[in-house]
């Protein structure tokens, strides 16, 4: 597909190749089987708004990005930090981390990544890493979903406060259903683009 945009894409790339060495060291690169999948993560973050309606991407829905084990899904999110602009800046908290601050600090946590910390008016957007990896949790013998709640949580915010939410996954749509329930996968069509890596993405690592 031919990218009509004010934005050069390859300059784009090239930049963020060179911040990827920068985090990553010399060995990273973004492959040019994953131009598709870049392009689209570019024009979402950079809001170019024609080049995101030829993908039929919806800027004002959050980003759910799939993809095999390895294929480079955080560290693109780390780098699409640079490409936004500061209203539209984003936090990224990987899911474990949040399972296990949720068996230190119990329902708090759920508060804390949904409706914000008690006194900060403003709930931050974030992207959620590595959905699926973090376990079900007993806090107190209570079972709990924690991402499962907080994803709910942050539905509501969406639609009240326009407040988005980006999630990284190995999930397949159906898996998510199986872990998470219906009601969060008919969320996430509600609230997220998704760009999904071919299964067939080698391993980067």
């Amino acid at each position: 597909m031919e990218i009509k945009s004010h934005y050069s894409y390859p300059e784009v790339i090239n930049w963020l190749e060179k911040k990827g060495i920068e985090l990553y060291g010399n060995h990273f690169k973004i492959v040019e089987t994953d131009y598709p999948i870049v392009y689209k993560l570019i024009a979402y973050f950079l809001r170019d708004e024609p080049t995101c309606f030829q993908y039929g991407i919806n800027l004002d829905k959050g980003i759910l990005i799939s993809g095999p084990i390895g294929c480079g899904k955080t560290s693109l999110m780390n780098l699409m930090k640079y490409l936004t602009a500061i209203e539209h800046k984003f936090f990224v908290k990987p899911c474990r981390d949040i399972s296990f601050e949720f068996i230190q600090d119990g329902y708090q946590i759920i508060h804390k990544y949904s409706i914000g910390k008690l006194y900060h008016s403003e709930p931050r957007t974030y992207c959620f890493d590595d959905l699926g990896t973090e376990n079900n949790l007993k806090y107190f013998g209570n079972e709990c979903n924690v991402m499962a709640e907080i994803i709910l949580s942050r539905y509501d915010l969406f639609i009240s406060r326009k407040v988005k939410t980006h999630i990284t996954t190995n999930l397949s749509a159906s898996e998510i259903e199986t872990m998470y329930g219906n009601r969060v996968r008919s969320r996430f069509r509600a609230m997220l683009n998704l760009i999904a890596f071919d299964k067939t993405t080698q391993d980067k690592r």
